[in-house]
């Protein structure tokens, strides 16, 4: 595609890219809430992140990385602290984890979500307080279940029936007796995609209210009395801009408090309402601040117990994506430009569904820009693609990039920090790559870049 056929193809595309490119200028734009807090253009062109240009970080980490922006990553953490003071954080570590990560939340106060033993074994391994630790799961096993109790897990968020039979046994078996939640599917749909949506009733979590498996589970828990039931817990769903949901999910929780009060005279101290808070990947998106939130869920959950003559809960919230996403973005190369003509030009990087799998499988939408340098050139409206044997290998599906983007150019994409590396393969037999913690001036490798040795070392053959 020609750089003066963009604009004519641009409505074409609805709002999966950045209107806002349209002039030369425009072309090496930052848009700020798209990039983590200290990112900048040098004069010489190049990005530069926490102080440290990305032609450096290129030459030094090689590409693709994910580059972390730490100063960024803490000042999230701040912020949702200071917004729900009083509540208690705790950050989804299935966004991203690692032990450099635990350390920084650990650092700044926050708890920390789990839902895996090996989520648990990295938690425990770089020192984080088990007390502090919440443990998730649709199908946690017993070794799991026995690891959590062992440790000193603070609360283990239940969502079967089998769980809380499997827990009771180890709890009476061990002499514990672990605080737990009940997770409660609310009905409420959230609008986000149906893979991330969490909350409606045909799903494989927790306890459905509509049906009355959410009260039953409570009251056995509560007639048990091995278990120590804390509360409730809701989530509904992922990368949500409105509070509307919260609102309803928060009604319908805070009623079935209320029956459980009136059926065995006790209520509960805390409620969890997750997290799922959206974040900007393109011009597009609008997300809340932290503060907002807080206000508004505050709010909510204020009138709500009210009007059920409840005492406020202790509220707890889950922001993984919120924290780590916008605070990291991933640097990838230029191999190959290819112009389809009359249909669309094809960028391909060095990375692709490998280290960024969200576009194939959510459709996500994200941005995409030249990083290492400045051009004149008008723009061209473009598709970043991958480096993987599959036609789905797409990371952003439209952008608009110079038009003398070439080979060995560096392309930067922005939001990368939540699920990217998390749920990151080695298809292709494609190492992943390296996740690069960046702070004044200094980059230090947190996740190393795996090699072709580490794929050989696991084939026994």
């Amino acid at each position: 595609m020609r750089a003066h056929e963009a604009g004519a193809l641009h409505g074409d595309i609805g709002n999966r890219g950045p209107a806002w490119l349209r002039t030369p200028e425009d072309v090496n734009a930052l848009v700020p809430q798209l990039w983590p807090r200290t990112v900048v253009r040098t004069e010489e062109g190049a990005l530069e992140v926490g102080g440290v240009s990305v032609r450096d970080l290129a030459a030094e980490h090689g590409t693709p990385a994910y580059l972390l922006d730490e100063v960024d990553l803490r000042a999230r953490c701040r912020d949702f602290a200071a917004a729900f003071a009083g509540a208690d954080v705790y950050y989804a570590g299935k966004s991203f984890l690692c032990k450099a990560v635990v350390r920084m939340i650990d650092e700044e106060g926050l708890f920390l979500d789990v839902c895996s033993g090996g989520e648990l074994a990295v938690a425990l391994s770089a020192g984080f307080p088990a007390e502090r630790i919440g443990f998730h799961g649709n199908n946690k096993s017993v070794s799991e279940l026995r690891r959590a109790l062992d440790a000193g897990v603070g609360r283990i968020i239940l969502d079967s029936f089998h769980e809380i039979e499997r827990l009771t046994a180890l709890a009476r078996e061990t002499g514990k007796r672990p605080a737990v939640l009940i997770r409660v599917t609310v009905g409420v749909e959230a609008h986000t995609h149906e893979f991330i949506a969490t909350a409606h009733e045909d799903q494989k979590f927790g306890f459905s209210l509509a049906g009355g498996a959410a009260f039953e589970a409570a009251i056995r828990v509560l007639d048990e009395g091995v278990l120590d039931l804390r509360g409730l817990h809701s989530h509904i769903g992922s990368q949500i801009f409105d509070t509307s949901g919260f609102e309803v999910a928060t009604r319908r929780v805070i009623e079935l408090q209320a029956q459980i009060r009136d059926a065995r005279g006790v209520e509960l101290p805390e409620l969890d309402l997750g997290g799922g808070f959206g974040i900007a990947y393109t011009t597009q998106d609008d997300p809340s601040t932290p503060g907002d939130l807080a206000k508004r869920i505050n709010k909510i959950l204020a009138g709500e117990c009210d009007a059920a003559s409840l005492a406020v809960p202790r509220l707890s919230i889950e922001p993984g994506r919120a924290i780590v996403g916008p605070a990291v973005f991933t640097l990838y190369e230029v191999g190959t430009v290819k112009d389809v003509d009359g249909i669309r030009t094809y960028v391909s990087v060095d990375g692709g569904m490998s280290d960024n799998i969200r576009t194939a499988l959510y459709d996500a939408s994200y941005s995409a820009t030249v990083a290492g340098r400045t051009s004149p050139a008008p723009p061209l409206l473009a598709r970043v693609v991958g480096k993987h044997c599959e036609s789905g290998d797409i990371v952003v599906k439209d952008e608009f990039l110079p038009a003398d983007v070439q080979p060995g150019d560096l392309v930067a994409v922005p939001g990368t920090g939540a699920y990217c590396r998390s749920m990151a393969s080695n298809y292709n037999h494609v190492p992943r790559p390296p996740v690069v913690a960046v702070r004044d001036g200094v980059s230090r490798v947190i996740v190393r870049r795996e090699t072709e040795e580490d794929l050989l070392a696991l084939d026994v053959g």
